[in-house]
């Protein structure tokens, strides 16, 4: 699968009011080519409705969507695939579970967990995080673009940046490495989630082709 552009990561604390399935929607129509459900608090059973309407809204655009942490949630709604950190089910279960098809991402907080990830045949490699993010706080480190950059050098995987992505920083970050961008409050807490997307989409896929013409 082609993992490049604008990944949307809900956010139900950030949504300043605004309904989810609006913001997905509206991300989706500026462009955004994933989405992730992401769900701390909330039952299995909201949790698997909540998909299942968020599913029929993504599928009108064929727009993959990707459930965070939850593979049961995946397997009782057919979500596309999963995205898993490295206190998860483990990488090869979740494959096995999912089967071939599935996009599965997995988050990679140091440099050895990058390296084990080889073996993998992961769809990418969720480098959290780039930088400080309220909404995302049990990471081990910050990767600034120095530490995107080792991750870049040394994986064959497509990259996604994840953590404290906006407008000001969005092309560097595809400068350093990252084939696609994880965004959440910049997306989800905007007053125009579409506008939002598409200026994201635009700095990246410009950032993207410049990456391509500049000599390493």
């Amino acid at each position: 699968m082609n993992i490049t552009g604008i990944y949307l990561v809900s956010d139900r604390a950030s949504l300043s009011g605004k309904s989810l399935d609006n913001v997905i929607l509206m991300a989706v129509k500026g462009g955004a080519t994933m989405v992730q459900l992401r769900e701390k608090d909330v039952s299995t059973r909201f949790f698997i409705e909540e998909a299942q309407r968020i599913k029929r809204i993504l599928a009108t655009y064929t727009v993959p969507l990707i459930i965070n942490d939850r593979v049961d949630v995946a397997l009782a709604v057919g979500a596309n695939g999963v995205h898993i950190g490295q206190e998860d089910m483990p990488y090869p279960l979740v494959r096995k579970l999912l089967g071939p098809g599935a996009i599965i991402g997995l988050s990679v907080e140091t440099l050895e967990q990058v390296e084990s990830a080889e073996a993998f045949d992961v769809a990418y490699l969720g480098i959290s995080t780039i930088f400080a993010t309220p909404t995302k706080t049990n990471t081990r480190n910050h990767w600034g673009l120095d530490g995107l950059r080792k991750v870049r050098a040394i994986s064959r995987h497509p990259l996604v940046a994840i953590g404290g992505i906006n407008v000001s920083n969005a092309a560097e970050i595809v400068q350093a490495g990252a084939d696609s961008l994880a965004v959440v409050s910049a997306i989800c807490s905007a007053p125009d989630p579409q506008q939002a997307t598409e200026l994201l989409r635009r700095i990246s896929f410009f950032s993207a082709e410049e990456a391509k013409r500049t000599p390493t």
